[in-house]
């Protein structure tokens, strides 16, 4: 199958998929649709909440392409392609709408950063995550922001130094990037629609109103993911990281 990025209306409730062959990993199309289709979901009337999902069973988000990172040469290639993790994230931030994350299997690295990015996350127990950036010589810069905001400092420190080792959906629930796991896929959709039907009986601008309330704070964001891009794109070229991405060709 050919990667894509979807969206459609059911109920009111906005469902924004991706998909790529790789494990959903995220190359900058996607990256650029993916943040096209959340800014839409925000400005249609029509869609009362949004649900953030990916294609296939196995895997939420592989992260960053491997085959577009191993091809950066030059720093500004490098900061523009991290700057596609940041738009995202700036788009789910300043999104008016509620954004369910629908976490259906394993999340490594920047696909950990666009689940800390939803206001409500829902997972598998087969959801674990995995920060692996610093293993590859580079570091969750961009994504690191949202990361903590969910896990805290403690608990994004523990899994950014620790860059090796997959953390449970459990532990995930524990430190409050998860707000419920269920046993299977099946009763995760299930618990998921009859969430957001609820929540579409709400006051549509009591929502928006509290959204901003739990975002306050992360109003240099649009600056911030762009700095923490820049670092990224520069560490991307290292020799070290170029000599790891090689082992994944």
């Amino acid at each position: 199958m050919e990667a894509y990025v979807k969206s459609h209306i059911e109920n009111h409730v906005g469902y924004i998929e991706f998909f790529h062959p790789s494990h959903n990993a995220l190359p900058s199309d996607i990256l650029a649709e993916l943040t096209q289709a959340i800014i839409n979901a925000g400005e249609n009337d029509d869609t009362k909440v949004v649900v953030l999902k990916s294609g296939g069973d196995r895997t939420f988000c592989a992260g960053a392409s491997f085959n577009e990172l191993i091809n950066i040469d030059d720093e500004a290639s490098g900061k523009l392609f991290f700057s596609g993790f940041a738009n995202v994230i700036n788009a789910m931030r300043k999104c008016p709408k509620f954004i369910i994350g629908r976490i259906q299997g394993k999340t490594v690295g920047g696909g950990v950063g666009l689940a800390s990015a939803t206001d409500y996350c829902m997972a598998t127990k087969f959801a674990s995550i995995k920060l692996s950036e610093l293993n590859l010589g580079i570091g969750p810069f961009v994504v690191g922001p949202a990361v903590e905001r969910k896990l805290g400092l403690s608990g994004m420190s523990q899994i950014a130094i620790d860059a090796n080792s997959f953390y449970t959906a459990d532990w995930a629930e524990q430190k409050g990037l998860f707000s419920q796991v269920f046993e299977s896929t099946k009763e995760l959709d299930e618990a998921i629609k009859e969430f957001t039907q609820n929540l579409c009986t709400y006051n549509s601008e009591a929502m928006k109103e509290m959204k901003k309330v739990f975002w306050k704070g992360t109003e240099d964001w649009d600056t911030l993911l762009i700095e923490r891009a820049e670092i990224s794109g520069r560490l991307v070229l290292s020799e070290f990281t170029k000599e790891k991405l090689k082992g994944f060709k």
